[in-house]
């Protein structure tokens, strides 16, 4: 009797056993599936290579390629800006080197136009004829006349320096750009028609530019 008492006995004890072992390893199991879910919530995307993928890089290389676009953009913006400032200080150079040339240009002509009247005075002593009786008397004169020539020259040649070229000369064309009638010469030779006849005055031109026209007359054919 007692024996099958102690078998009883130890049944229960055994089922109680096995019932604590089973409610172990449900509680295990459960941890274990908690435990893969967090996994399955801290996964990370990994390459082929098995390195990290950050879930953000597309989103930071279009900020990068952004931020390159609009460097680029102010860049180019500052080359113009620069090559328009470059640009606008050569044109400013130029119009001031421009405006200086001119300026120079004018003062020398003016400076030319004053000494014309002396070189009239020049022209018309040496082209004044003198009828001298006394050989002495006149070759007193063809020396005074030789040093005015000599004085003369030295003024022609001073003002071809700054291109100062003297014009007109009796039995040129006439020509209006160059020469200005005072007076009209009758002639019944057609061929002498709008040919100068005679210079009261020399014309000059100045770098191309005529400064002072000829006075002249000019031959024209008799009408009968």
């Amino acid at each position: 009797m007692k024996n099958d008492d102690l078998k009883d006995e130890n049944d229960a004890m055994n089922s109680e056993k096995n019932e604590e072992m089973d409610t172990a390893e449900k509680t295990e199991e459960s941890d274990a599936d908690n435990k893969e879910i967090d996994l399955d919530e801290e996964f990370v995307e990994t390459d082929e290579e098995g390195s990290p993928m950050n879930s953000s890089g597309p989103a930071v290389l279009n900020s990068l390629r952004d931020k390159l676009k609009k460097a680029l953009e102010e860049k180019q913006q500052y080359l113009n800006s620069w090559q328009k400032d470059k640009a606008e200080f050569i044109n400013i150079r130029k119009r001031d080197e421009d405006a200086k040339n001119e300026f120079v240009k004018f003062a020398e002509q003016r400076i030319v136009e004053n000494m014309l009247p002396t070189l009239d005075s020049f022209e018309l002593a040496l082209n004044h004829g003198v009828n001298i009786s006394d050989a002495t008397e006149a070759k007193n004169f063809e020396s005074y006349k030789k040093g005015i020539d000599g004085i003369y020259q030295n003024f022609i040649s001073f003002l071809s320096k700054y291109n100062v070229v003297p014009f007109g000369n009796t039995g040129e064309v006439f020509d209006h750009n160059l020469h200005h009638s005072i007076a009209l010469t009758e002639t019944d030779d057609s061929s002498k028609d709008g040919i100068i006849s005679e210079v009261l005055q020399k014309g000059y031109i100045m770098k191309d530019k005529v400064i002072r026209p000829a006075m002249v007359k000019v031959y024209e054919v008799a009408h009968k």
